[in-house]
């Protein structure tokens, strides 16, 4: 089976996550892809597999050679994002794309046009994995998995290749920030790894966001509105005063690269009380900091003028900045650089503006950079992949198991 085929076949199983879940994985349709898995991957002989309860598969290509060598991982999520249908997904290849718009989904006329993605003129003359315009594609990160599983069943089948000790590890849950809430860093078993679930080809990511989620709650005074003067206080107002008292330009819409942000996801309420959610985003640590008691003090502003605990701000760290993890041990960084050199692909080290399963990892004692799988547009219809990008990912991914071995 090829690493294309692979990931064809990956994208049929229906794996989207949940936020309103409260169990591991937060849905049950991701285990039965991990099962799948699981046979898939007994099936080509590797050893030390284990499925847990909670959906984290893990399993053992064992070294070929007698020197002693790091012990590498590879990891990749398993759940597609909720923001759109993972369901009756219903790829197509565009062969040799030309550059111009690629009709998705004709009697609803969804088109994907480099003159909305110009990204797509990057991949003239490739080939190009696209949705049928209903569902997201899943190429986030089902391709990250096909390359990984790709590239372990290609050192099986050519044992020339001398290699180390390899880790595999396939997650539930990345997509709602989960993903490495559960996985045994320990059970795992690496000297370091590296998750495939960036983007663009040659994407080599060592820092990402430190991030937070913000609920604000905003309690009102109802009364009869033909007499409210001086009594009333309508939560919704206040709500919207509290917005428009941080900066306005500090938004996603508004910023780039190192650029952090407030970024408003959610307003729900009535007169009585609103509730306010926030994600806050800044790659600084202490920019981030002074983001989140930015946030109190707008608070602590609306409470002076309408009274205490009319505005409460619930903060809640979500991860951190892995540079400071990665830092130390920079020759897996350069480790990745050869290796994608050597498989004839350009590194383009950038800043994650989001964050991974690794940033979580790399806190959790496994130091875990983040490198590209290919796709682009995540998490909608216009979401696509050129198949030469898997391919290139994959050979990433064996000149990473030669590489360690070489050193």
């Amino acid at each position: 089976m090829t690493v294309i085929e692979r990931f064809l076949k990956y994208v049929s199983f229906d794996t989207q996550s949940s936020e309103d879940s409260q169990t591991t994985p937060s849905t049950a349709k991701q285990m039965v892809f991990a099962e799948y898995l699981k046979s898939e991957l007994e099936e080509l002989g590797l050893e030390e597999i284990s499925l847990d309860e909670n959906g984290y598969l893990f399993a053992t290509l064992p070294a070929n050679m007698d020197k002693d060598v790091p012990v590498v991982g590879f990891i990749a999520h398993m759940d597609t994002s909720p923001d759109m249908s993972g369901e009756h997904v219903n790829p197509r290849i565009v062969k040799d794309y030309d550059g111009t718009d690629i009709q998705l989904c004709t009697e609803e006329n969804i088109v994907l046009s480099p003159k909305q993605f110009p990204e797509l003129l990057d991949h003239k003359g490739e080939d190009l994995i696209v949705t049928d315009g209903k569902t997201l594609l899943g190429a986030d990160d089902k391709a990250g998995i096909a390359e990984i599983v790709g590239a372990i069943a290609y050192l099986k089948a050519h044992p020339e290749i001398k290699h180390g000790k390899i880790r595999v590890g396939f997650n539930p849950d990345e997509e709602i920030g989960m993903g490495a809430h559960k996985f045994d860093v320990e059970k795992f078993g690496c000297d370091f790894a590296y998750t495939m679930d960036g983007g663009e080809v040659g994407e080599l990511e060592f820092e990402n966001f430190n991030a937070a989620s913000a609920k604000v709650l905003v309690k009102g005074r109802n009364v009869h509105p033909g007499y409210a003067k001086n009594k009333m206080i309508n939560s919704l107002l206040v709500a919207s005063r509290f917005v428009s008292l941080l900066p306005p330009v500090e938004t996603p819409s508004h910023t780039q690269d190192y650029e952090g942000f407030f970024h408003l996801v959610g307003m729900k309420g009535e007169v009585e009380q609103t509730t306010i959610s926030y994600i806050i985003r800044d790659h600084d640590r202490t920019k981030f900091e002074a983001r989140k008691c930015r946030m109190q003090r707008v608070a602590d502003f609306l409470n002076a003028e309408y009274g205490e605990g009319t505005v409460t701000v619930e903060l809640k760290d979500q991860y951190y900045n892995m540079r400071e993890k990665i830092e130390p041990v920079m020759h897996i960084i350069d480790i990745a650089f050869h290796a994608m050199e050597e498989a004839g692909v350009t590194p383009k080290v950038k800043a994650i503006r989001g964050g991974t399963d690794g940033a979580q990892l790399s806190f959790k004692g496994l130091p875990c950079p983040n490198i590209f799988a290919g796709g682009l547009n995540f998490h909608g219809r216009y979401e696509f992949v050129p198949v030469q990008s898997i391919e290139k990912a994959m050979n990433v991914v064996i000149k990473i198991a030669e590489l360690v071995a070489k050193r």
